[in-house]
């Protein structure tokens, strides 16, 4: 989907993490204020709003689009409306309002990101989070997502290397990056030795996946202002959405070659082709590491090394900050948080704070072009962006 004509105009986010006290709805309040008051307009101008929230049994608010009206009496009326795609809920609900803007039925959207997760216990979040996962299969429906991705961090052994070493190193980076980051969860370096041996402060949680190698159990929310190109004109600080490309696979495991990451390399491929850059083009990216596994296999997919030779990205330094495209700058899911529902949406904003020169964390010297790629489930729902820097 070619979107020159949408651009993202301002942006809110709360700090993610274990946010004892506040409510889903103060999380989705707080962002939506937080972006309307840096768009500088007025609540009544907003003509959509859509929130991306997974939820799954995780809080009671099984209803809860219009709880972004809450943030402004001026929502009132508004059509509000809930996108859910497993944990790739966030870019759903920008892929909708990408669709109002260009359909003409709106110009300038809200989209919401939220998710409260931590009032339930691991196991029930984990319960929660595995019914994006096959059901109609008993082995696969026992399976949880660490279980999923532990065999795929097995089988990748398997068929080309001992992927650990890797691994570990993703989670030191990351940890590395987030310590920048005002708003990340964890603000905790890790050593390379600490990530890379089983411990009792470093379980196995999956074999072999490690406690380092999971992303955390998140509160949090994120939000932004979409624009038509009419009336992007009138914001100084405005980033393009070049474009961006949905990619669905099969959801049983059993039907596909799941090492292989076709349904992210489809996406990364589709939205730079249609953006008409190159993975050259990029200053930077922010990826899905819902396991560091996962972020292991999207070098592959992005085409940052050959499959089975994603470890080259971290040896050569070209995914590290200050290397030639560095890979989750924000501390990604594994040390900024990962509440599902927002996951998408703050990607997004992060993205757009790089690029219009205002990042949270570390910065990057006058960025162009940025790639977020944010999945749901097992490489099902994959979402793939291209942002450009229009305006600072």
């Amino acid at each position: 989907m070619i979107t020159d004509s949408v651009s993202i105009v301002a942006s809110g986010h709360t700090r993610f993490g274990r946010l004892e006290g506040r409510t889903l709805e103060d999380l989705i309040v707080a962002a939506t204020r937080e972006a309307l008051e840096e768009a500088a307009v007025d609540a009544a101008e907003i003509d959509a709003v859509f929130l991306g929230h997974f939820n799954s049994g995780m809080v009671p608010d099984g209803f809860p689009a219009s709880l972004t009206l809450q943030a402004d009496p001026a929502l009132r009326f508004k059509p509000a409306s809930r996108c859910e795609n497993a944990c790739a809920s966030g870019s759903a609900a920008i892929q909708a309002g990408i669709c109002a803007i260009r359909s003409g039925a709106a110009e300038l959207v809200l989209v919401v990101g939220a998710e409260k997760m931590t009032a339930n216990s691991t196991q029930e979040v984990t319960r929660a989070l595995a019914g994006a996962g096959y059901q109609n299969d008993p082995q696969e429906a026992a399976l949880s997502f660490p279980q999923q991705f532990g065999l795929a961090a097995r089988r990748y052994g398997e068929r080309y290397r001992d992927p650990l070493g890797a691994m570990a190193a993703i989670a030191v980076k990351n940890h590395a990056n987030a310590m920048h980051n005002p708003l990340a969860q964890m603000h905790r370096e890790m050593s390379l030795e600490h990530c890379a041996t089983v411990s009792e402060s470093n379980p196995l949680i999956a074999p072999p996946l490690r406690l380092t190698d999971c992303s955390l159990i998140s509160d949090g929310a994120a939000a932004i202002v979409l624009a038509s190109a009419r009336r992007a004109e009138r914001f100084r600080r405005r980033v393009a959405i070049r474009a961006m490309a949905q990619v669905n696979d099969f959801l049983p495991l059993s039907k596909r070659d799941f090492l292989a990451f076709e349904g992210p390399q489809r996406a990364i491929r589709s939205a730079l082709e249609q953006a008409g850059v190159s993975l050259a083009d990029l200053q930077f990216a922010e990826v899905h590491d819902c396991f560091t596994i996962a972020e292991l296999m999207i070098y592959e997919a992005m085409g940052l090394a050959p499959r089975g030779e994603g470890f080259r990205a971290l040896e050569e330094g070209t995914v590290l900050a200050g290397g030639r495209l560095p890979v989750n700058l924000s501390g990604g899911l594994k040390a900024k948080g990962h509440p599902v529902g927002a996951t998408g949406v703050s990607m997004h904003a992060m993205a757009f704070r790089q690029l219009v020169g205002d990042p949270v964390g570390i910065a990057l010297r006058r960025p162009e072009f940025g790639l977020v790629f944010n999945m749901g489930g097992m490489a099902v729902a994959n979402y793939a962006s291209v942002l450009q820097a229009q305006g600072a």
